[in-house]
């Protein structure tokens, strides 16, 4: 009978799970940072779109780089007609817009600018407007949809009205009408709106209009956690408003916080463009995507070289970082579904 049990006692210790080996490839033990990470790698198109996009920061990043390398800036007038690569209308001579071993992605009509280190220095201006105000968006409607969600009362309904009244506002139409007026002072006597000025503009301006996307979608979800046993918990153990929002609920917002972002940023970037367009973001000479597709749209009944380049690189990142979004997303809360 001694020896059953004991044969019983071995084979129910062998079988335990926590004697039994881990299985390469098990996720047990894993964080789940851990595991959001190889769901991610088996994602293949998130992981080729997150490769160009990963690109093309390096080029917006490395721009003054490239620039030593390829031996051009983006401000030079490298064709002139006096040497003989533009026509007297300002056009390149040579065909598909004077594309060669030295101009690689051809000539820029009547400046004579190279389009290649223009088109760089244009991803840097983008990207870098792009994601400071995808960081502002970020921290003020994290901050206001917390407060609001876990407060509530009066707070709630203040921030909330402030939401609406700028939900209902035309971002677009507003922004279009108030640049003229930010800049009166500088048109008045004459002067050109320094870049400086017109990025600040516009980083402002899109983060007072994006914040509220944020803080709204953050304000439900934190709805649903307040109540949870874990929170009630906390407040058991005598832990104060701050403590519960920074130790307990914004751990478990960083997904959806995370989610946004990377959902934001190319949103942000065609906005940018958009507006630089327009005509009330940045302007020439100071390289833009957007100016880049404004002046190559006004050419392009003569040669749609000039649209080529920078009408396919904003649309290859704007896709790649969507399929990034979209990745991540299914990463970080496989449950979910598309």
């Amino acid at each position: 009978m001694i020896k059953g049990e004991v044969v019983a006692t071995l084979l129910t210790d062998e079988l335990s799970p926590d004697t039994v080996p881990a299985v390469k490839g098990d996720p047990v033990g894993r964080s789940p940072g851990q595991l959001a990470w190889l769901r991610f790698k088996r994602d293949k198109t998130g992981v080729v779109a997150g490769i160009v996009v990963l690109f093309f920061f390096v080029v917006g990043l490395g721009a003054p780089l490239i620039s030593l390398v390829y031996g051009k800036d983006p401000y030079t007038p490298y064709a002139t007609t006096a040497n003989g690569l533009l026509t007297d209308t300002g056009f390149p001579i040579k065909p598909n817009g004077g594309i060669d071993s030295q101009f690689w992605f051809g000539i820029e009509p009547h400046t004579g600018r190279d389009v290649l280190i223009v088109l760089v220095y244009g991803i840097r201006m983008s990207l870098l407007i792009s994601l400071a105000v995808v960081l502002l968006t970020t921290v003020i409607g994290t901050m206001l949809g917390v407060i609001a969600g876990y407060v509530g009362g009066r707070t709630d309904y203040v921030i909330g009205r402030i939401t609406d009244i700028l939900l209902s506002i035309p971002s677009t139409l507003f922004i279009l009408a108030f640049m003229p007026v930010a800049w009166a002072s500088y048109q008045a006597t004459g002067q050109e709106v320094p870049p400086w000025v017109r990025a600040a503009s516009l980083i402002g301006l899109l983060t007072l209009f994006g914040w509220t996307r944020n803080a709204r979608l953050l304000r439900g979800q934190v709805f649903s956690l307040r109540e949870r046993e874990f929170i009630e918990a906390a407040k058991v153990t005598g832990a104060g408003p701050r403590r519960i929002i920074v130790r307990e609920l914004l751990p478990n917002l960083w997904t959806p916080i995370l989610v946004l972002a990377t959902l934001d940023l190319p949103a942000y970037v065609t906005a940018e463009a958009a507006l630089s367009f327009l005509g009330v973001g940045i302007k020439d000479p100071t390289p833009d995507w957007g100016v880049m597709v404004q002046n190559g749209s006004g050419l392009i009944s003569s040669d749609i070289t000039y649209l080529v380049f920078p009408g396919i690189g904003m649309m290859l990142f704007v896709l790649a970082f969507n399929l990034l979004g979209d990745s991540v997303r299914d990463a970080l809360d496989p449950k979910g579904s598309r």
